[in-house]
């Protein structure tokens, strides 16, 4: 991989993790259905829904043999950055429960250091039910459980001031107490002179904490990722041209994913075109985004140019979407070396 070092996000205190992510603890669930089964549930496709526990249990009685892995946004960037040979840690909370000891062991496996300790008491451990549709399209119904119960005391001030980049995920954001640990997270690395990420998640999100975000954003934010409709939604504009007009100067980076078009690397200066990696047949849309974004900061992290960044991301997000679940079937490592060889 060669290109132009970006400078910009070496820090001259010493780090040893390219990134931490913060988020929600949520172990996934994934099952193929029909178009009739969300009509039958009243799920809204492509979205995300936080659920009760009834309806949770209710789901998953229903749901077809599933694929389960531990999940949550930034848990499976941190395993994409973990499959392309960088270092990566997770702060999230599970209860000491089967689904809170599997969601530790399968991270860990997966070679993201993850450090917070169970809880002994209080809600059971966050589960997602994702329910994937013949043409690839996820739609999610979360129960977020101990997970929304993420507070400042669980922050590992260490890890978070020894990685590069900070990833936080926008869905913790819908919970008061996790996101004032958000806030005091992006704190303790701001002060450590780290760069910061956030994602915006899902439309839904946006709508509902658009005035705070867009603050966020402006404030705190170095690199923003988001899809067309999300930074839509973020801006309020009609058309994804205006929209990245919009985005310039607010952050140093916006990425935004466009699908099978590809993606867009916005900086105050220059709009970078990356093209969509080809495969045989979209099979799963779950973590598309989440897996972009390990390889965009993957490349980040090792000062690589935004373009060469931009086409980690692609190759990244391209390997999930040809299977299903969040997790790469095959070390992304070796795509890229086989990718960057050619």
């Amino acid at each position: 991989m060669v290109g132009n070092s970006n400078q910009s996000n070496q820090s001259s205190l010493e780090t040893s993790y390219d990134v931490v992510g913060i988020g929600n603890a949520i172990v996934d669930v994934i099952s193929h259905e029909s178009e009739n089964f969300l009509q039958d549930h009243d799920l809204v496709k492509n979205s995300m829904t936080l659920i009760e526990t009834d309806m949770a249990v209710a789901l998953y009685n229903e749901m077809s043999p599933t694929l389960q892995s531990s999940g949550g946004s930034a848990a499976n960037t941190m395993s994409g950055i973990a499959s392309l040979g960088g270092k990566a840690g997770y702060i999230g909370k599970i209860r000491n429960d089967h689904l809170g000891e599997f969601f530790s062991h399968d991270i860990n496996a997966a070679g993201v250091d993850f450090v917070v300790k169970p809880a002994k008491e209080g809600l059971p451990t966050a589960r997602s039910m994702i329910v994937v549709t013949p043409d690839g399209a996820r739609t999610m119904s979360t129960y977020l459980g101990i997970s929304t119960n993420l507070r400042k005391d669980d922050l590992d001030v260490e890890l978070l001031e020894s990685a590069q980049i900070l990833y936080c995920e926008g869905y913790i954001w819908d919970i008061e107490t996790t996101k004032d640990t958000i806030r005091s997270a992006i704190a303790i690395a701001k002060d450590a002179n780290r760069t910061i990420s956030f994602t915006l998640s899902d439309s839904f999100c946006v709508s509902r904490h658009k005035e705070e975000w867009v603050e966020l954003i402006t404030d705190k934010v170095d690199i923003l990722f988001g899809n067309e409709d999300e930074i839509k939604e973020l801006s309020g504009c009609n058309t994804l041209s205006e929209a990245a007009q919009w985005i310039q100067g607010r952050v140093q980076i916006a990425c935004l994913t466009l699908a099978e078009r590809g993606s867009i690397i916005v900086t105050e200066n220059e709009i970078i075109g990356i093209g969509a990696k080809q495969v045989a047949q979209v099979i799963d849309s779950t973590g598309a985004g989440d897996l972009y974004a390990s390889g965009f900061l993957f490349g980040y992290a090792r000062g690589l140019d935004l373009k060469t960044c931009g086409e980690l991301a692609s190759i990244s997000a391209a390997e999930i979407i040809s299977h299903t679940g969040a997790r790469p079937l095959v070390p992304l490592k070796s795509l890229i070396t086989s990718e960057f060889n050619k």
